[in-house]
């Protein structure tokens, strides 16, 4: 299966059981780890827990094997491994003070590319 394959499905799964504020973020070269992480919010724990259950059955469905799983007994935050796709399923506290998607979107040329024009403005 194609990765935006992958990717479409894993969304319709969590549409399908109402997740909010899905979001996609393309880390290859950044991560050694995966190509694409995709996170997602849920309600409750039990939602987040429910979230990521039925991602793991609709790709299961689709012939693909989840290389793991965690953080379905606390239900904060609940990792399903895909490979080329890592889906992280977080309650709204969490995903916000974990902040992944600042994390990964963060460049470090653009940083340094700031520096330079800063020190150049203070020439």
């Amino acid at each position: 299966m194609q990765t935006e394959q992958l990717i479409a499905l894993v969304r319709e799964a969590l549409d399908d059981v109402k997740a909010r504020d899905i979001d996609v973020i393309d880390v290859r070269g950044k991560s050694s780890i995966t190509d694409f992480m995709l996170i997602a919010s849920g309600t409750s724990k039990r939602h987040v827990v429910s979230l990521a259950q039925a991602v793991s059955d609709k790709v299961k469905q689709a012939g693909v094997e989840p290389l793991g799983t965690e953080g379905q007994s606390d239900g904060d935050w609940v990792l399903v491994d895909l490979g080329e796709l890592v889906v992280h399923i977080m309650m709204p506290d969490a995903r916000s003070y974990y902040d992944l998607e600042r994390l990964w979107r963060f460049d470090p040329l653009d940083d340094e590319t700031a520096e330079a024009n800063v020190s150049v403005l203070k020439g």
